[in-house]
């Protein structure tokens, strides 16, 4: 099994409403994305994906998350924790990932800083 791995950044501010402790106030991150994809066999290039299709298919994701307030985004139902941004992040890339056969997303990976992350991954890819 190959596995390939793209990363990525961008910057925003959210709270978290249902927790008690100094991240309940607005608060910023430079936030680090990794995105995985795996699967079995290379195309005629050798390659499994082309890393600068991945890194602009996740930059695309990114963009509309880039120096905004995620509590505006009501997909995080007001709580937009590193777990729920990876799979808003998972989500929308696998929409975005054109179809091969024998590939599949295999994950996201969040960083709020370092030694902080959180992973939103598809079991049975």
């Amino acid at each position: 099994m190959y596995h390939i791995r793209v990363e990525s950044d961008f910057s925003a501010a959210h709270f978290l409403a249902s927790y008690n402790g100094k991240c309940e106030k607005l608060h910023g991150h430079n936030y680090n994305v990794r995105l995985w994809v795996k699967g079995s066999e290379l195309n005629e290039g050798g390659m499994l994906m082309d890393f600068s299709l991945l890194k602009k298919i996740l930059n695309d994701v990114l963009s509309d998350l880039d120096h905004t307030n995620l509590n505006d985004m009501e997909v995080f139902n007001n709580n937009p924790s590193a777990e729920r941004i990876a799979k808003y992040i998972y989500e929308d890339v696998r929409k975005k990932l054109p179809p091969s056969p024998g590939i599949s997303l295999e994950a996201v990976d969040v960083f709020e800083k370092n030694g902080s992350m959180a992973r939103y991954a598809n079991e049975e890819a």
